[in-house]
């Protein structure tokens, strides 16, 4: 029988203050607690205890490889292993990262040929891709969650694995209906925010891959928005008077309030939190087909699909739409239905049915 209550080692092992796959974790952990299991999670010295509710267990190391080796030394100790990260021998992975092969084949195109053979000399990227051979190879991995059709069309086709080990279930949020931006002014007041300008918010960490750049180059040519920055990086080479820049933001649900829309010219997303909280605040979002919350939306109702990240002629057309207010507020009520579909709760059940159905299989070949 399916446990009662389970002891689940939840394995991810970096850390990032404002990052939506840490953010997503710390949902589904508190989730699983409310239901009765015990969550552990398994993680690197950078994750700080203050940081999350329950037991963690530190594995000291950074490579990914040895990470991977002294997680499965602890399997034992627990009902379950639940995986964000690639660990050959792990029950069920969550592909939320993605796939790293397709990752670097939607980099290279944009990079030039100097960079693409800096890949090569980097030791992580090699290590990754062995890491996820031998984790979508046929004894690696029960099943796999991916986080969108477009995951689970990669690991096919980089992989050959069975699609029928592959389940879909979208990230989810804990969703509460957003007040009006009756407040706007005064918060962008606090934040130093023009009090007029049409604002399109940019969340996120790791800039390169979240195409911050061309969002810039298109803000610097189409002048009636500004373009606000959340997250961490290094703003000297982007700046500009149209832009910016915020630093990390803890009260980021303040930021949704004071903004217009949302953008996220990406290379890459499996998929973004960030838009789907976006969407719940009520905002139009602009990403690109290489995020997979474009599966979601319907273009020019809920935002729109950029063809490329780097298709600046796209992203001002885009911005020139839902620079009107009357369109924003027409669109607001159905981007709100949108994103209430989308909760933690649903997330939860869908990914504990996937959790029930790896457990009976392994008992069925157990007896």
């Amino acid at each position: 029988m399916f446990p009662c209550r389970m002891r689940i080692g939840l394995l991810r092992r970096g850390y990032s203050r404002t990052g939506g796959a840490e953010a997503y974790l710390k949902r589904f952990a508190q989730e699983l607690a409310k239901r009765g299991h015990q969550p552990v999670l398994l993680t690197c010295k950078e994750w700080p205890k203050e940081d999350w509710r329950g037991e963690i267990v530190r594995i000291d190391t950074q490579s990914p490889a040895e990470f991977a080796k002294k997680c499965m030394e602890r399997r034992p100790d627990y009902d379950l292993f639940f995986s964000m990260e690639r660990v050959p021998g792990c029950d069920v992975f969550r592909a939320g990262d993605g796939v790293h092969k397709s990752w670097l084949e939607r980099r290279a195109r944009l990079d030039p040929a100097w960079k693409r053979w800096t890949y090569r000399l980097n030791p992580k990227h090699g290590d990754m891709l062995d890491l996820e051979k031998k984790l979508f190879s046929d004894e690696g991995v029960k099943r796999v969650i991916a986080n969108s059709k477009m995951v689970r069309d990669e690991i096919i086709h980089y992989y050959d694995f069975p699609a029928d080990r592959i389940d879909i279930v979208y990230n989810g949020l804990p969703f509460t209906t957003p007040s009006l931006p009756h407040d706007k002014n005064e918060i962008r007041e606090q934040w130093k925010l023009p009090p007029t300008k049409t604002l399109a918010l940019f969340v996120g960490s790791g800039w390169n891959r979240k195409g911050l750049r061309f969002a810039v180059r298109a803000i610097n040519q189409f002048h009636e928005v500004d373009l606000v920055v959340a997250g961490r990086g290094e703003a000297d080479e982007f700046k500009s008077p149209n832009v910016h820049f915020l630093g990390p933001v803890n009260d980021i649900a303040s930021l949704y309030a004071a903004c217009d829309l949302f953008i996220l010219p990406t290379i890459y997303d499996p998929f973004s939190n960030a838009c789907i909280e976006a969407a719940a605040a009520g905002l139009p979002v602009i990403t690109t087909n290489a995020n997979g919350f474009s599966e979601i939306i319907t273009p020019g109702e809920h935002g729109e699909i950029l063809s490329r990240p780097d298709a600046i002629d796209e992203i001002m057309q885009a911005l020139r739409k839902w620079t009107s207010e009357e369109k924003r507020n027409e669109a607001r009520p159905k981007i709100l239905e949108l994103a209430s579909g989308f909760s933690i709760q649903r997330n939860v059940d869908e990914t504990l049915a996937v959790i029930e159905a790896c457990n009976r299989n392994s008992e069925t070949k157990a007896d």
